[in-house]
């Protein structure tokens, strides 16, 4: 099933969900149109039940170099807190909550709200030519879209003070080391190693890991007593998803379960 929108590409087979971005001309820059555009894309496919997996990318040389300085509407005259609240926040928001595996295909450069775009993404498959950066300091800003969050997650403080404060682009097998993308590949065996994720979680049982994603998530913030307890809440739920019954007889047969994601 495809979808038509006027700056993304959109796609379902097979369960998988494939949400490009489609600006090439300008690396995947985000305007208000591909903003309003990619939060309505996850919605859809957040509420479409043939939907097991997700993967956000881009179209061309870039993955997404962040906010279209020279867009119309930056003439305006709306303040940059406007523009982060009403583009960036709600899409952030929805990668970092929708309850379904969103694996990040970088295909090249990751700048700015691009970046923090990937990073939101559960897991990233990358190419070895794709770099993640944050230039903002360059232009005298700061970081944004969720960035400062990401890379204190992810990073020592010491080496998320420097990406930030210096501008130092962070190849894709850097990254890899430091455990921010998944995996890194030759730009050819990219779409290989992508299907091989998405062929894992079109088939996994869907709930439950989205119940997982939303627990993980919580975690970040919380202790260790309370998560004890939200792990007690989920799996009661869980413990009643069809998924789990299949799993269960599977084990006692000794065969290979066959989820369906519900």
């Amino acid at each position: 099933m495809a979808t038509d929108y006027e700056c993304l590409l959109y796609q379902v087979d097979n369960g998988t969900c494939t949400i490009t971005l489609n600006r090439p001309e300008v690396y995947n820059a985000l305007n208000n149109q591909i903003a309003k555009e990619l939060l309505q894309a996850l919605t859809t496919a957040e509420q479409d039940k043939e939907v097991r997996v997700i993967v956000l990318t881009g179209q061309g040389k870039g993955f997404c170099t962040g906010h279209d300085l020279k867009a119309p509407e930056n003439m305006q005259g709306r303040s940059s807190s406007e523009v982060i609240n009403q583009n960036y926040k709600p899409i952030i928001e929805k990668l970092r909550h929708l309850a379904k595996p969103i694996i990040c295909r970088l295909n090249g450069v990751a700048a700015g709200a691009g970046c923090s775009l990937a990073l939101a993404c559960d897991m990233i498959i990358a190419s070895e030519e794709a770099k993640l950066i944050h230039i903002f300091v360059n232009i005298g800003l700061v970081m944004d879209a969720g960035a400062s969050y990401f890379l204190t997650q992810m990073l020592p403080r010491n080496i998320a003070f420097e990406l930030a404060t210096k501008g130092t682009p962070l190849m894709a097998k850097d990254a890899e080391k430091w455990g921010i993308v998944n995996k890194v590949v030759p730009a050819d065996q990219l779409d290989e190693a992508v299907a091989a994720e998405l062929e894992y979680y079109a088939k996994a049982p869907t709930k439950a890991i989205g119940m997982m994603k939303r627990m993980l998530e919580q975690a970040y913030n919380s202790n260790l007593a309370d998560m004890i307890e939200t792990e007690a809440n989920y799996q009661d739920l869980a413990q009643k998803t069809k998924d789990h019954t299949e799993g269960a007889m599977a084990f006692l047969q000794k065969r290979k379960p066959a989820f369906k994601g519900k």
